[in-house]
């Protein structure tokens, strides 16, 4: 016997494929092939034979290298000073509080370029911050891979903020107050209880902010350059290769695409359970 809180939830059970408008069906199936098509293109085209030998040149290994370090990198920075940011944002309520998340939000739209200029602006040479970093300590950021690293959490950092500042309003403070309550201080409460059960939110936060930083072009072209072995990211190459090389442009785009479907499959059980 179905009970009356059962019902409205077996009522709302999707029956896919019955009653759809062609109406709609028609530009869904166009939207969709848009954007499979392009994705079939690059695996039709793709040199499979010379592939092995196209991954394992100097040129883009070491892009592979330097992509997969920088992106770590950011990553870890993201998460030394973005679960932070995001639990201020979450937790504490202050003067200013929806702007400071605007700011925080605001490199997701921002195009790449104008982050990169906005980078040199602040961490150039003759930039706002930099000119003192340079006179001061002598440490100069555009232009290597130092620059790639700051490039790529700039524009990577927002992704892990508002996965975590998600999962920290989805997540009871009753058992960081508990917490306090029998004597833990705030920060031994959020090491001890809060990290634990936000864990899984960081962990999606990271892979997102891992894959949007190995995917940067924009930013970093705009701050750090395009120079092999020290600024050449996977993303840069395909664009260089893409003029001279297209076979070794296609292998590098494929280990993209390889990275980014990775990353779907790893968030697909958190999306799911939003469903």
């Amino acid at each position: 016997m179905t009970t009356s809180r059962e019902a409205p939830r077996t009522s709302r059970r999707r029956t896919p494929g019955r009653g759809v408008p062609l109406a709609l069906l028609a530009p869904a199936l166009l939207g969709l092939t848009f954007l499979v098509v392009p994705l079939l293109a690059l695996l039709v085209r793709a040199p499979w034979r010379s592939l092995p030998e196209q991954l394992t040149s100097p040129a883009v290994w070491e892009a592979l290298r330097l992509s997969l370090f920088c992106a770590t990198t950011a990553t870890a920075l993201s998460l030394l000073v973005g679960v932070p940011l995001a639990w201020l944002l979450a937790r504490t309520d202050f003067p200013g509080r929806g702007l400071v998340r605007a700011l925080v939000t605001l490199p997701l739209v921002l195009p790449p370029v104008v982050g990169g200029v906005a980078l040199l602006l602040a961490l150039g040479r003759n930039g706002v911050v930099g000119q003192w970093l340079d006179a001061w300590f002598g440490i100069t950021l555009p232009f290597t891979t130092t620059g790639v690293i700051l490039a790529e959490t700039f524009v990577a950092m927002p992704f892990l903020v508002i996965s975590v500042e998600g999962t920290l309003r989805a997540a009871d403070p009753r058992y960081e107050e508990a917490a306090t309550t029998l004597g833990a201080s705030r920060f031994t409460a959020f090491r001890r209880v809060t990290l634990p059960l936000i864990a899984p939110g960081i962990a999606a936060g990271s892979v997102l902010a891992w894959a949007r930083a190995l995917g940067e072009f924009g930013a970093t072209i705009t701050f750090a350059g395009n120079f092999p072995g020290r600024t050449q990211t996977m993303p840069l190459a395909v664009y260089l290769a893409l003029q001279s090389d297209p076979a070794a442009a296609i292998a590098l785009s494929l280990v993209l695409l390889a990275v980014s479907i990775a990353v779907l499959a790893g968030l697909r059980d958190r999306w799911m359970r939003t469903v």
